[in-house]
């Protein structure tokens, strides 16, 4: 649908339009989406999934009959490879702000996948949810105490203000059941990463004007987000879901040894003593 010539008010009628249709259709395959669809990121479909899965897999061993947590699901990206992954003893939640996201995925995940469950959350955030009821300082994620055995946040925190992170990370150990792990990605400023991006090696121009982080752009700060990394560490060690060390660093800043994009911290919810 060619948009781009119309007034905005019918470009956004034309859009909504267009995602109520939408929402029926797939990219050409069943849990691939059209690609006007996606709304975060322009890396593969397909490929990151499948590369995420893995990572779970290596570094957080992850196991089929988990219950898994998807923050900030998104279109389904992650969703996809784990249908094929997670046993009927398994479980996937996951949650977005954004809508047509939720009805897409809930759409074509509900009759195959009984155990994959979808829900919008009206969250706010100044780069994709500015009108979000709800500021993501005080959001409570909407399940019990220790409903998960592994939670995973990716592209998530590199969007939020410390309050934010903060109220995640303590939701994070919340809802992680004992010897439950997560998985999150971060920007993280430390000796490196802050002289790289010193010598304009780069990808994100942080402007690091303040502690704990740094942003891209003052106007919409959530645009892009750095934390340093002390203060992560020792934010998970405050709500008891210690990180382990040290975290698994990205190519993001421009270093030639790396794991993926963003840096990887993977957290343990520890589990009682034996008996």
């Amino acid at each position: 649908m060619a948009t781009a010539n119309l007034p905005t008010p019918l470009r956004s009628l034309a859009r909504r339009l267009y995602e109520n249709v939408a929402i029926y259709r797939t990219g050409g395959e069943p849990l691939v989406p059209p690609a006007r669809l996606h709304t975060v990121g322009d890396t593969d479909f397909r490929a990151t999934g499948d590369e995420f899965l893995g990572l779970f897999r290596d570094l957080a061993d992850l196991q089929p009959s988990e219950r898994v947590l998807d923050v900030g699901c998104g279109i389904g990206r992650l969703a996809r490879p784990l249908a094929g992954y997670l046993s009927a003893s398994g479980s996937y939640d996951g949650f977005d702000v954004a809508d047509v996201a939720i009805r897409w995925c809930s759409h074509h995940y509900s009759r195959s996948y009984p155990n994959f469950n979808f829900r919008h959350v009206n969250v706010a955030n100044g780069n994709y949810n500015p009108a979000g009821a709800v500021p993501a300082e005080q959001f409570s994620f909407p399940y019990d105490d220790a409903s998960f055995d592994f939670l995973y946040a990716t592209s998530v925190f590199t969007h939020m203000l410390p309050a934010a992170v903060e109220r995640y990370v303590s939701e994070i150990s919340r809802v992680l059941a004992p010897g439950g792990r997560s998985l999150t990605t971060f920007f993280l400023l430390n000796d490196e990463s802050r002289e790289l991006i010193a010598k304009g090696q780069s990808t994100q121009p942080f402007k690091e004007a303040r502690q704990p982080y740094a942003v891209v752009d003052e106007r919409i700060p959530e645009v892009a987000v750095a934390y340093d990394e002390g203060w992560v560490i020792d934010l998970y060690e405050r709500v008891g879901t210690p990180a382990r060390r040290p975290p698994s660093y990205g190519r993001w800043c421009g270093r030639s040894a790396y794991t993926r994009y963003q840096d990887i911290l993977i957290a343990d919810k520890p589990a009682p003593p034996a008996s």
